[in-house]
């Protein structure tokens, strides 16, 4: 089963964060990837910009009203996910436990959601191949 790991941390103690606290949260991924890779499990891992970088659509009566910034005003943001081929949640939760979310001295959070499987048929042919070529 694929899950999606999804990391969420407070953008304002990463903000007060020392560069070497910064150097410690980036080991510390790149700990859990290179193992999650060398058992097999690793799909993908990527890390997202701040908020201020985020862009949202909501259609209003047939039209997209484009708004610089999050859909929701939170206390934590999400900072970057993980994609992982678990054998169950047990198994997900253990590898959610050794992703580091602690920045300025606050913990954030790991929040892991199966990911539903889109039946053969109705997925768009070369679809990886497409966005990958957009984000790449």
């Amino acid at each position: 089963m694929r899950y999606m790991l999804l990391i969420y941390t407070r953008e304002d103690a990463v903000a007060r964060s020392s560069p070497e606290e910064m150097q410690q949260v980036m080991n510390g991924h790149i700990a859990a990837m290179q193992e999650a890779h060398a058992k097999g499990v690793m799909q993908q891992a990527e890390p997202l910009p701040n908020t201020g970088m985020a862009t949202t659509v909501r259609m209003q009566n047939g039209t997209p009203i484009i708004t610089d910034g999050p859909f929701a005003e939170t206390k934590e943001q999400l900072a970057g996910y993980y994609i992982l081929d678990c054998k169950d949640l047990d198994e997900a939760v253990a590898w959610a436990a050794k992703i580091p979310t602690a920045c300025g001295g606050t913990q954030g959070c790991v929040e892991i959601r199966p990911l539903q499987a889109v039946p053969a048929s109705e997925k768009v042919p070369q679809m990886a191949q497409s966005s990958a070529g957009r984000n790449g």
